[in-house]
């Protein structure tokens, strides 16, 4: 009797993966859903404070993060915090009060206040 239960065992596994599949079908090919509603988070509603077209894209959060990217480039800053720009020239960035970089095909170049500044050139 334990040898017929041990070679049922695969086939159990196999009408249960079946059933599971057959009942998840319709989740399948469902549309995804909408995405979720854009919110602050202070739970207000989000505004259009972005523009993106074939130029490029722009977004500028009042207080907050701005940043804007076109084939020239791209550019970011977070108030009081990080910032940056990036073209194809080369990268800069840095911390609002802290250190700062930059980088293009001459070399690198860094300074952090109160310590001092290096410059690398490139080989």
């Amino acid at each position: 009797m334990m040898a017929k239960i041990t070679r049922l065992i695969p086939v159990l596994f196999a009408g249960a993966a079946a059933s599971a599949a057959v009942a998840l079908a319709p989740a399948a090919g469902a549309d995804p859903p909408p995405p979720p509603p854009c919110v602050n988070a202070d739970g207000s509603a989000c505004s259009g404070l972005g523009n993106i077209n074939a130029g490029g894209a722009d977004i500028n959060i009042p207080y907050g993060p701005s940043a804007s990217a076109d084939r020239g480039g791209a550019t970011g800053d977070v108030p009081y915090g990080p910032f940056g720009s990036a073209d194809g020239g080369g990268a800069s960035g840095g911390f609002w009060n802290g250190p700062t970089g930059a980088a293009d095909r001459g070399g690198a170049s860094a300074c952090v206040p109160n310590v001092g500044c290096l410059s690398i050139p490139a080989p």
